[in-house]
């Protein structure tokens, strides 16, 4: 009986050392990694932003000048997404939005949308959709420059009218065969200009993401 518990005590005692070795192996290897694929991520969200944004409109750390804007029906989301804000020598330039454009043929587009302080967008650049290969995924860049035509385009430039495919009377272009797709892109980036010029002066208000910054605090009294 004392051998059956103490074989019993020893089992459990190597069970319970394994366990605190693997949870510390574990441990460690995520302490060691995270900071480098935080790291790969940001450059990643850094090189799809600088393809709308220019580095001559920003000299903060955009990616970190962020703010969290909750779901909103002018931007298509459903949950809370995420802004980016250049500013040039502390005064606001240019902010990225994410938007969805809820009616593509098949499915929601997904987009960001970069916008000048003074309403004119910078860019614009489709993230993902499940568009038809050959026919509506010309709105990728990647296929065709057609996405491009946004630069430039302001409340100012194009009248409310004009925010639509020719063949429903605005003045954008479209692949025949194929206008519910970029009918969906243009509505969507209409409706990005109008929640920006809704929300400028709010969009820029704070200096710092709050998740950002409690992450900041937080690691500076741990340290």
């Amino acid at each position: 009986m004392k051998r059956l518990t103490k074989a019993t005590l020893r089992t459990a005692l190597n069970l319970f050392f394994f366990t605190v070795i693997g949870t510390a192996i574990l441990a460690f290897t995520y302490s060691v990694t995270h900071q480098l694929i935080e790291k790969s991520e940001d450059a990643a969200k850094l090189k799809l932003i600088n393809q709308v944004v220019p580095v001559s409109q920003y000299d903060n750390d955009l990616i970190n000048d962020t703010i969290n804007l909750p779901a909103n029906i002018l931007l298509g989301s459903e949950v809370a997404t995420l802004a980016y804000r250049g500013r040039v020598q502390g005064k606001p330039s240019v902010i990225v939005l994410e938007a969805t454009a809820p009616d593509g043929y098949s499915g929601k587009i997904t987009m960001i949308v970069a916008i000048n302080y003074s309403g004119v967008i910078s860019g614009v650049r489709v993230v993902s959709h499940k568009e038809t290969p050959g026919l509506g995924d010309y709105i990728d860049i990647a296929k065709n420059a057609w996405i491009k035509l946004f630069h430039g385009a302001s409340l100012a430039t194009i009248q409310e009218a004009g925010w639509k495919v020719k063949k429903d009377g605005g003045q954008f272009d479209y692949m025949a065969g194929a206008t519910i797709t970029p009918r969906a892109v243009i509505k969507a980036v209409h409706n990005a200009l109008k929640y920006f010029e809704e929300n400028r002066d709010k969009l820029f208000a704070e200096t710092l993401n709050a998740s950002k910054q409690q992450g900041d605090n937080h690691d500076t009294s741990g340290s």
